[in-house]
């Protein structure tokens, strides 16, 4: 979800489009890599039903404990992720998959929510910090022209990774216990790390830009395996400056990028309260956990869905309006959602809908961000625009549990976090740039 999209830098520097064993690596990778993070920060929401009996935890409590990893993604978005181009993009993703690893595996051993809450923050923050990373080198080695396409689709790794943890969970929760669950994530990580060392290259525009040791000879052993000719030399070395974040605003950019900020913590406020609390607001509904869990999953491949039929309308409409149409649709889904879920049918299709309506608009923020702004600072407004949001992100789990702490109804509940939907859908129509997407 939090996923920055630099097209720009990597626009001509993936050979003449042939699909190379090495580009096919580079993007399944990059799916998988975005499939873990939905598993890592979607299945606490998954367990919450069992760990809250479990503990005997308030609604409260388990906010906090949603909220956690939301705000370390924010911490480690604006302030971990940019050690990627001092440092690399590769060396960077292999370190905070390694720490990912170790966290989930230890999660499963936690013997209170305080160990439970630090480990969670731990887990957010390197979640947060590669993922930009990873969204950048997918478009560096996606084929000219279909950038946006590609990125797209890898960023969509995330709902689906989601899902699968979902259906995997419905079973094996009430056997095995949230414990088992939470160590089962920590070992697909574990399974998945020696492809990225092995199989992950670096990113082609930190060699060209920062020129480490030996770049010339690994660019050109990277040039080849994507069918491009060798460099003779490289190229001369970027000017280091960094852009200052007070840039987004200059150049007529100062309204856009407010209404751009307030419609992603709205977003964003309403999205991580559903996709916190979904399966539990379904077990209060009446439904048994496996199945609230696999409302929770419908919700996740609702975003999946809707990722990729957004944008196609929004070709056709534009964005702004696509994104309005979107939250307003997904603000009477919510709302609605409060009123008309007796059934299993009905619930599972609400949160189907609810998913494709808030995910799947949501995205196309990262696209309104990249029209906002100019290409040298884009990287800039998107992540700060994302991280900003994470304030949303925040406040939504910890607000759910202190207003079903107080004993406010299901259908006044949902009806209060379709009111930033409505906010968001509304500021997106004033986000419009000057520059292309």
């Amino acid at each position: 979800m939090a996923h920055t999209i630099t097209v720009d830098r990597a626009r001509g520097k993936a050979g003449d489009g042939r699909w190379t064993p090495l580009r096919v690596a580079v993007i399944l990778i990059c799916f998988l890599l975005n499939a873990i993070d939905g598993m890592d920060i979607v299945i606490m929401s998954y367990i919450a039903p069992l760990l809250k009996s479990s503990w005997q935890l308030g609604p409260e409590a388990l906010g906090v404990v949603f909220s956690t990893s939301l705000a370390g993604m924010a911490v480690g978005g604006l302030f971990i992720a940019p050690l990627a181009d001092r440092f690399g993009r590769r060396p960077l993703i292999v370190a905070l998959l390694t720490l990912i690893t170790a966290s989930m595996l230890l999660s499963s051993r936690v013997q209170n929510v305080t160990e439970l809450v630090i480990l969670r923050a731990i887990i957010g923050m390197a979640v947060g910090a590669f993922l930009a990373s990873v969204s950048t080198i997918a478009a560096e080695y996606a084929p000219p022209g279909q950038q946006g396409m590609i990125v797209a689709g890898t960023i969509a790794g995330y709902p689906l990774g989601a899902v699968l943890t979902g259906l995997v969970v419905a079973h094996a929760l009430p056997v095995h216990g949230w414990r088992a669950m939470l160590a089962g994530a920590g070992f697909v990580s574990l399974a998945i790390l020696p492809l990225v060392v092995v199989l992950l290259p670096e990113s082609i525009d930190y060699l060209k830009r920062v020129q480490p040791k030996d770049a010339l000879a690994r660019l050109n052993r990277l040039l080849g395996r994507l069918g491009e000719t060798a460099l003779p030399s490289l190229p001369p070395r970027m000017a280091s400056n960094r852009i200052s974040p007070a840039a987004i605003f200059r150049d007529g950019r100062l309204a856009g990028t407010l209404c751009l900020w307030i419609a992603v913590i709205m977003g964003f406020m309403t999205f991580y309260f559903l996709v916190s609390w979904i399966t539990q607001l379904s077990v209060q509904s009446g439904l048994a956990v496996e199945n609230a869990i696999y409302a929770g999953a419908l919700f996740n491949l609702g975003g999946f869905v809707g990722t990729f039929v957004i944008g196609g309308i929004a070709i056709r409409i534009g964005l702004q309006r696509a994104t309005f149409a979107a939250m307003l649709c997904g603000a009477v889904v919510v709302a609605a959602f409060g009123y008309l879920s007796v059934t299993l049918a009905v619930t599972l299709g609400l949160a189907f809908l609810a998913g494709f309506t808030t995910n799947g608009g949501f995205n196309s923020f990262y696209a309104l961000a990249a029209a906002l702004y100019p290409s040298e600072i884009r990287s800039t407004g998107i992540g700060w625009a994302m991280g900003i949001g994470r304030i949303g992100a925040v406040i939504g789990p910890m607000l759910g549990g202190v207003l079903i702490g107080q004993g406010l109804g299901l259908p006044a509940l949902l009806a209060v976090f379709a009111i930033p939907l409505l906010i968001a859908g509304i500021a997106a129509l004033f986000v419009r740039g000057r520059n292309p997407a």
